[in-house]
């Protein structure tokens, strides 16, 4: 595992989970018997869907000193992730998230309060330094401030470290954040949001990496959810189906499981192609079961349904 590290730039959020037949409208209370609390966050997801898998992750971010913090430090420690640069604000609150599920669809709605995180800066990044250092691959998101990506992505690219920016949520970025990056991995309300065009179909997928590659990101990967991903780089275009490994439970978290996957296949010396199919495995055995780091597969599952 030595030969995969990984260092992932991101939150960690409480997960607070509800399912039910709708959402209520304003004014409104809804019951339902469906309710979970577990550790999330698209940063510690990720980093956990790496370390299922094979890598030797270390994570940077920051907690509130309350019982969601302690949630993050046992999940960090049962999983064997490095939480040596995840700091502590005494004064703030470890981020939190409302997630409903649609019990027919299985789709869901997500409200995060980040908290703490939201005051992680580029100077903590910095004293993080040796760790990026020393990975072969960073990957970050943008829960995190822009600045606190960026700068994450600059100290990578200066130790020629890979970079992945999974670009959730949507925000304005600046244009020189792009030729740093790079493989960047929108999903199609990110891609649309980013590129200022409506990504419906596999061509508007395309036409979006197309304009993402213009401004200097060197790999695409739009992830389609139950259509797989679309892959576009200077070597040309490739859909990759996603898997069918089971009754689809909960799709929440399925994007950070493909980030997390993707990342350590790059991290392995795979190529583009062969890591977004790998991606693709992990996200579509996470779909299979409940959560968001609960629902991430070992390394076991995936080698087993790459091969059948």
């Amino acid at each position: 595992m030595g030969s995969a590290r990984i260092v992932v730039l991101g939150t960690f959020v409480a997960d607070l989970s509800f399912r039910g037949d709708r959402l209520p409208v304003m004014g409104e209370t809804v019951m339902t018997d469906y309710f979970r609390l577990g550790p999330g966050g698209k940063g510690s997801n990720q980093a956990i869907a790496a370390r299922r898998v094979g890598a030797e992750v270390t994570f940077i971010s920051r907690l509130g000193r309350d019982a969601f913090g302690a949630l993050a430090r046992e999940t960090y420690r049962r999983e064997g992730i490095s939480d040596a640069w995840v700091s502590e604000d005494a004064d703030s609150y470890t981020g939190a998230a409302f997630i409903f599920v649609e019990a027919a669809s299985r789709q869901n709605t997500i409200v995060v309060a980040p908290g703490a995180v939201a005051g992680l800066s580029p100077a903590d990044v910095d004293r993080a330094g040796e760790a990026i250092r020393a990975a072969r691959v960073l990957a970050t998101n943008l829960e995190v401030p822009v600045p606190v990506a960026r700068r994450g992505l600059e100290l990578a690219r200066q130790a020629g470290v890979a970079t992945i920016l999974n670009p959730a949520p949507a925000v304005p970025l600046p244009e020189d954040i792009y030729p740093l990056v790079d493989f960047l991995t929108p999903n199609e309300i990110e891609a649309s949001a980013l590129s200022g065009r409506e990504v419906c179909t596999l061509d508007d997928a395309e036409a979006a990496a197309d304009s993402f590659l213009a401004r200097g990101v060197r790999a695409v990967v739009v992830t389609l959810g139950e259509k797989g991903a679309l892959l576009k780089d200077a070597a040309g275009v490739q859909h990759v189906p996603a898997f069918r490994a089971g009754t689809v439970v909960d799709t929440t978290g399925a994007g950070d499981a493909f980030n997390g996957g993707f990342a350590v296949a790059l991290a392995e010396g795979r190529d583009v192609r062969a890591a977004t199919r790998f991606g693709c495995a992990v996200a579509g055995l996470s779909v299979t079961r409940e959560g968001t780091a609960p629902s991430m597969p070992s390394r076991d599952e995936v080698d087993r349904l790459l091969s059948g």
